[in-house]
């Protein structure tokens, strides 16, 4: 977390004071909401459009919530989607999200907040589940500020890594002066600041430091990033990746999530104090279940291996980064965190966010005690609970922590619970080549 000072106020700006430049200047308006696995789905409105539904709201179909990564629909959830007809959304524009595509002139993309035909909180949305997590944090007298940082894999025109594997290469990093270079300003018009970039120890691979913000708009910032990481790589004839593990034997994408809690303008982390120690047992305890959204997919705990800067077990330490959870303290109050480590860049932020906040939150009201910090390695602790090593694990976790459930909505973790089933599911279901490699000869 690199932005210092007291967190800024998320901003609320009044539908009177919305610019829209004239209409010649925007063709279109790209009005999205993120789906369960964080991609952002909607639709482009002509200014026109837009301005009718700042006013009114538009419709988009419930099965934009209820949709896999192959964009088949999740058959097994009867509530809504594809059994219950994939009825109407009403999606209202969030003005203050309103911001320039720079790598397509005349289009802009703001985020939506859905709600249900009858104008019923839409508790499935994964932007709301993370309001409702934050508004917990809040009633134990604290706001989130976070950040989060991305290791997303690049590739160039040519399908090569744009980087050889150096970490934090003075070298290395020129070779990406024309991507950052246009990255940097296109982050710029949609309200992101990004503080950093530097390389990391496998081919291709770039860390993307974000500034901390407050926590909803963390999450805002995360989801522009990566769509506009994606978008413009391909505008470049490039390939950009946040699969959170792409090749045995290299290190794999992680998506570090850094928390504080502040009231009344100060940092309240600040100087050791217990509120960072509640918020870490909290988290600690509840890290298990919190793993089927922070590492969502089979592919995510091909990354959590020994060795590889991934944590493995339930463990803290001050400065360690071998520890599923590093106090981060710091000389000046404002900078005063603790980084969780697990998450992948492939987890949703905004769900990555909220099981963070629901689990501090749980520590904070309790005044929970962590263990005794690790010191050394991590990996070597014989001694330390050992978190989830597949989606069957934590969905295993997930199902069993009633408190940490509750804190999500019951709703919105029966549905989530039952869409990390059908990733279990599509993967029983599928054939891979290293099966038949392995043993089609030999069986």
């Amino acid at each position: 977390m690199s932005r210092a000072g007291a967190p800024p106020r998320e901003r609320d700006t009044p539908l009177s004071a919305i610019e829209l430049r004239p209409t010649e200047h925007v063709e279109f308006v790209l009005l999205v909401i993120p789906d369960v696995n964080g991609s952002l789905r909607g639709k482009a409105l002509r200014p026109d459009a837009f301005e009718a539904a700042l006013r009114h709201g538009t419709v988009m179909t419930d099965l934009l919530l209820a949709l896999d990564p192959l964009d088949t629909p999740i058959a097994d959830y009867e509530k809504f989607g594809i059994r219950s007809g994939a009825a109407d959304l009403l999606v209202h524009p969030e003005p203050s999200t309103l911001h320039d595509l720079r790598w397509r002139p005349g289009w802009r993309v703001c985020l939506g907040t859905p709600s249900w035909p009858d104008g019923s909180h839409c508790d499935l949305a994964s932007r709301e589940v993370l309001r409702g997590a934050l508004a917990q944090v809040l009633e134990t007298g604290y706001e989130v500020l976070a950040a989060i940082e991305y290791e997303v894999r690049l590739k160039d025109a040519a399908n090569l890594p744009v980087t050889t594997g150096i970490s934090y290469s003075a070298a290395e990093v020129a070779a990406l002066d024309s991507f950052v270079s246009a990255l940097r300003p296109a982050l710029d018009d949609l309200g992101v600041e990004l503080t950093a970039v530097h390389t990391e120890a496998a081919p291709g691979l770039v860390e993307l430091n974000l500034a901390a913000r407050p926590a909803l708009q963390a999450g805002d910032d995360a989801a522009y990033t990566k769509f506009a990481v994606k978008e413009l790589a391909r505008s470049m004839g490039m390939q950009a990746s946040f699969l959170a593990k792409t090749a045995a034997g290299e290190e794999g994408s992680s998506g570090h999530v850094h928390i504080s809690c502040w009231r009344d303008g100060s940092n309240a982390f600040a100087g050791g104090a217990e509120v960072m120690s509640s918020a870490i047992a909290g988290v600690l305890e509840h890290l298990p279940a919190a793993c089927l959204l922070l590492n969502p997919t089979i592919n995510s705990y091909k990354r959590l291996v020994p060795g590889w800067f991934a944590p493995t077990n339930v463990s803290w330490g001050v400065e360690n980064r071998s520890c599923a959870v590093r106090a981060i303290p710091s000389a000046r109050p404002e900078l005063n965190r603790f980084e969780c480590r697990r998450p992948g860049a492939d987890a949703n932020p905004y769900l990555a966010l909220a099981a963070i906040a629901i689990a501090a939150a749980d520590g904070l009201r309790r005044g929970a005690r962590p263990p005794e910090p690790v010191t050394g390695d991590a990996y070597s602790r014989s001694d330390l609970a050992m978190l989830p090593a597949s989606l069957e694990a934590s969905l295993r976790a997930f199902e069993a922590d009633t408190v940490f459930r509750g804190g999500l909505g019951e709703t919105f973790s029966d549905y989530y619970a039952t869409s990390r089933r059908w990733e279990l599911k599509a993967w029983q279901e599928s054939v891979t080549d290293w099966e038949k490699n392995r043993y089609e000869r030999s069986v």
